[in-house]
């Protein structure tokens, strides 16, 4: 029978696979070995069958372990017995109608309208050049739904005050076209008075105290500290702020395609993560105010 080592020298020195997926898999085969010897001592794996793999696959479940990490385990089983099935070391693949545990979908992360209220509040921030260059890359985030990489993309060209539209570059440098509204105007133009006059003008729209074009990760940084102000959600990314526009596009009755097109999605499954969001939200309301749910 084939090797356990076998197998992971054909993946070192025919697919070029790194020494940390090799030992990936090692201890996922090793793992499964164990697993099934303990069943039958005197079993081997030409003896292993799908049934076998399925109890496995429970065992794990029942241990706690993720979706994610079962999948990944199975994954190199399938890869031993696809190699095994091609060296005709055994005569069928016992892992070929098996299916893995479902990943749980885990939903966007976004701020309570109340949340966001606070969150650009004026009151909340004080005068100077930092909070004013954080608030209004906070605004913009909430009110285009613009990615970190096309915050930082932007220059001063983009932006369009009189018909009101920001001119963004998105994945595979294809740009569309984003309206917004007053709220994101004023903020711009207020911003815009601060940095000509405090730090300098500049073809980049959001630059820092030295004039540099904003990083991702200053960014990132930025909206972090800002967001733990207002909120106990464990993820405080930009991209919170982005699922926090989709899912008020949504619940003030935006189509979905229109939310489609304004967040770059190529495909509308990624904009329809969103209509469970809203859902999500309908049902919490119904648990907590219909009297017999």
């Amino acid at each position: 029978m084939l090797s356990i080592e076998d197998f992971l020298k054909f993946l070192r020195l025919e697919r070029n696979y790194s020494q940390k997926t090799i030992d990936n898999y090692r201890a996922d085969l090793e793992q499964f070995e164990l697993f099934f010897r303990k069943l039958e001592a005197d079993l081997s794996w030409k003896d292993v069958d799908a049934d076998i793999i399925r109890d496995w696959i429970e065992q794990m479940m029942d241990k706690g372990n993720a979706p994610a990490s079962v999948n990944r385990r199975l994954s190199a089983l399938r890869s031993y017995y696809r190699y095994a099935l091609k060296r005709g070391v055994v005569e069928a693949d016992p892992t070929y109608n098996i299916q893995g545990p479902k990943r749980k979908k885990v939903l966007p992360q976004f701020l309570k309208e109340t949340e966001m209220d606070k969150l650009i509040d004026p009151k909340m921030w004080a005068d100077t050049y930092k909070d004013v260059l954080a608030r209004t890359i906070i605004i913009t985030f909430y009110s285009t739904g613009v990615r970190v990489s096309e915050l930082v993309g932007l220059d001063m060209k983009d932006v369009n005050f009189v018909t009101h539209e920001l001119k963004v570059t998105g994945k595979r440098n294809k740009q569309r076209i984003i309206p917004f509204g007053e709220e994101l105007e004023t903020t711009l133009t207020a911003y815009l008075q601060k940095r000509d006059s405090e730090v300098g003008a500049y073809d980049a729209l959001f630059v820092t105290e030295k004039g540099e074009r904003v990083t991702a990760s200053q960014v990132r940084m930025m909206v972090k500290a800002n967001l733990a102000k207002v909120s106990t959600l464990k993820k405080k990314s930009p991209h919170v702020l982005r699922h926090t526009f989709a899912t008020a596009m949504l619940n003030n009755k935006a189509g979905l395609g229109s939310v489609k097109k304004l967040l770059g999605h190529e495909n509308i499954a990624t904009t329809e993560i969103y209509t469970h969001v809203t859902f999500e939200q309908l049902k919490k309301a119904y648990n907590e105010a219909h009297p017999r749910a």
